[in-house]
């Protein structure tokens, strides 16, 4: 995986949550989940996102139950759970074995996206893993300085207000600072160079072959009602 450029992890991306979409029974999806699992950990990536992998896990428990609930049949909401599962993971894939600076150069280069739209795209990946190592520092510092979390709902929802007002405060920081570093480095000019070298080679074609014909399989498989 790490070998390949992002343009063919991309269309692994889309392709695996194509697969999920079409999947309709619970079997056929458990075993994409553990495909997916098999890759982030042939990557060396598993260890170090097992505690995502267990958070979306939980939310795609959330999510069966709440299928369940709104009437459902317990069949759909396996298959919630594990679509929603199947189609974020594999994301989680993307972002560990591709530089967003590649990815970038990909979204510009072979996809042909104008700058702006792939820049704020990756940009708003790269701030994700900041904006929640401040919210950590934010809510210890608080409870440092005596904000207690317990009590009701309604009560947690106003004490956590107390942490959302200096986070906020300081991702608008940020922001001001990242917006006067890319008017001083000419950031809008029609002119961009990319150091990366993101240009397609034989095995990649070799991976989008095999990918298109694994959806035109799984959508035949789904025809006959057999996925």
């Amino acid at each position: 995986m790490k070998n390949l450029v992002p343009v063919t992890k991309l269309i692994g991306t889309f392709a695996f949550s194509f697969w999920a979409l079409v999947m309709h029974t619970t079997l056929p999806l458990v075993i994409l989940v553990v495909i997916e699992l098999i890759l982030l950990g042939l990557c060396g990536s598993l260890s170090r996102n097992l505690k995502a992998v267990f958070s979306l896990a939980v939310f795609a428990v959330f999510l069966a139950v709440v299928q369940l609930l709104g009437g459902g049949s317990l069949e759909s909401a396996y298959v919630t759970g594990l679509r929603m599962l199947a189609m974020t993971i594999v994301f989680i894939i993307l972002l560990t074995t591709t530089r967003l600076q590649d990815l970038t150069a990909a979204l510009v280069k072979q996809i042909k996206i104008p700058y702006e739209y792939a820049f704020m795209f990756t940009a708003a990946l790269r701030f994700v893993p900041d904006f929640i190592a401040e919210s950590k520092a934010v809510q210890e510092a608080q409870a440092c300085r005596g904000l207690s979390t317990k009590g009701n709902v309604f009560k947690k929802v106003i004490n956590y207000m107390s942490v959302v007002q200096p986070l906020m405060l300081k991702s608008l920081g940020r922001s001001e600072t990242m917006a006067l570093s890319l008017e001083l480095r000419g950031f809008g000019s029609n002119e961009h160079s990319f150091m990366s070298n993101v240009r397609p080679k034989g095995r990649d074609y070799v991976g989008i072959v095999i990918m298109l014909a694994l959806s035109c399989f799984v959508v035949y498989l789904r025809l006959q009602d057999l996925v």
